[in-house]
């Protein structure tokens, strides 16, 4: 099915049900073009300096990190449900030891207006450009969270990407509504 260029506001509803279970793939790719992808559970959408702006999280310790500090780019993409294996698998083993798109049979297509490709299986991609960055500063994080989420350390770095493109299946709604 072709993508069409879609408001990123559209499917925001959608894109926040599959973020909580089982999760996006953010994908970066190096200078040369190897494409990465990371499943994430958190991120967030809106409107930060008068731009559309996806916010996420990445630890300093991932490979994903290292190569988002090197193309200052990202997609992030929302697969299917039927994709959760996928999903899974990308948030369990390290693209500085697994090529994840041969091993699990990713299509990655070039972004339109970024370095960073994205997966083409997936239902809903966001084009993001950095335009700031912040280190977690775990001072200001209540006890609680740094307890949960920070037993060892190894805070995240807040990635805030402007969105220059998002498309979409043109069944993507349909067909993420039904399950």
């Amino acid at each position: 099915m072709p993508k069409v260029d879609i408001e990123y506001t559209d499917y925001v509803s959608e894109m926040l049900d599959v973020l909580g279970s089982p999760g996006l793939l953010l994908v970066s790719a190096d200078a040369a073009g190897k494409p990465n992808a990371m499943t994430i559970g958190w991120g967030t959408i809106g409107i930060i300096w008068g731009k559309p702006i996806y916010c996420v999280l990445v630890r300093p310790s991932r490979f994903t990190f290292s190569l988002i500090e090197e193309t200052n780019d990202f997609t992030v993409n929302v697969p299917y449900r039927d994709m959760g294996d996928i999903v899974a698998y990308c948030g369990t083993v390290s693209g500085r030891d697994y090529d994840k798109f041969a091993e699990k049979g990713l299509t990655a297509t070039p972004g339109r207006r970024v370095k960073s490709p994205i997966i083409e299986e997936c239902a809903i991609h966001y084009e993001c450009k950095v335009v700031h960055k912040n280190k977690v500063i775990p001072a200001e994080l209540t006890q609680e969270i740094r307890d949960k989420s920070y037993p060892g350390g190894d805070f995240h770095t807040v990635y805030f990407g402007e969105i220059v493109a998002a498309y979409a299946d043109g069944d993507a709604g349909e067909r993420l509504a039904s399950g």
